[in-house]
C-alpha cells in the first residue's frame, strides 16, 4: 500500500474507534461502524489478507487509541554502538529496545529492554530523538502508528548475552554496521545520526 493511502487508512480507523466510544446516537454509532469497517477493507485488501483478521488485530484495543511507543537504547563503548540480532525479524540487527511497557516510564522501559535483549545493564541519560516512524522509511509499513524514542544510555555493567528475542548481541563502528539491519525498527539514517549525536553531545533532541 501507498505510504498516503495507508495514512487515510489508519485515519480513518483512530477517528471511527475514538467516535464509538463517545457516540449515544445509534445513527452516529452505525456511521461510525461503517466508517471503521471501510478502514478495515483497506488495510486488508493492501495487506492481502482477510478483513476478519484486521478486525481482531484491532479489536484489543481500549480506550481512546492513541500513538504506541517504542523506545530504543543508545549505548555506545568507546566509538562503538550497541546492537542486536532480533530474532523476530530473520536475525537482522537493530538497535535493542521494544514497546514501552504499562507501569514503566520511559526510561525504565529501555533500560530494562536493553538489559532483556544484550545482558548490559545501562542508565538512560538522554532522549536523542522522538521520531515518527511514518516518516523516516521504516519498512515494512505499519498499521498503527508509532513513535519512536531514542534514549542515549550510559553502559554500566553487565557482558553480552543472547535471549529469547536475540540471536547475538555486538558493539559497532561506524564503518562496521551491518547492512542487514532491521528496517522495521532502525534506518541507516537514524544510525547514522546517532554517530552524529555521539560526536556532538551538545546537540539538542531531533523530534518528527
Amino acid at each position: 500500500m501507498e505510504p498516503h493511502i495507508l495514512d487515510w487508512a489508519m485515519r480513518l480507523q483512530s477517528l471511527a474507534h475514538n467516535g464509538l466510544m463517545f457516540a449515544d446516537n445509534p445513527f452516529d454509532v452505525e456511521r461510525y461502524r461503517t466508517v471503521q469497517k471501510i478502514a478495515h477493507e483497506m488495510l486488508a485488501a493492501a495487506a492481502d489478507v482477510d478483513v476478519g483478521q484486521i478486525a481482531a488485530l484491532f479489536s484489543t484495543e481500549q480506550g481512546y487509541m492513541t500513538p504506541k511507543v517504542d523506545v530504543r537504547g543508545v549505548v555506545f563503548r568507546d566509538d562503538a554502538l550497541l546492537l542486536v540480532r532480533e530474532r523476530a525479524d530473520h536475525d537482522r540487527w537493530t538497535l535493542p529496545g521494544g514497546w514501552a511497557d504499562v507501569g514503566d516510564t520511559p526510561s525504565q522501559s529501555v533500560e530494562r529492554e536493553v538489559f532483556e535483549e544484550s545482558g548490559y545493564r545501562v542508565r538512560a541519560v538522554k532522549v536523542l530523538a522522538v521520531y515518527d516512524r511514518r516518516k523516516h522509511g521504516h519498512e515494512p509499513l505499519s498499521p498503527f502508528h508509532i513513535y519512536k524514542i531514542f534514549f542515549r544510555c550510559e553502559l554500566l555493567g553487565g557482558g553480552a548475552a543472547e535471549s529469547v528475542e536475540t540471536s547475538g548481541v555486538a558493539f559497532f563502528r561506524q564503518d562496521e554496521i551491518p547492512s542487514d539491519l532491521s528496517l522495521g525498527r532502525v534506518t541507516p539514517s537514524q544510525i547514522a545520526r546517532i554517530f552524529e549525536h555521539y560526536r556532538h553531545p551538545e546537540w539538542p533532541t531531533d523530534f518528527d
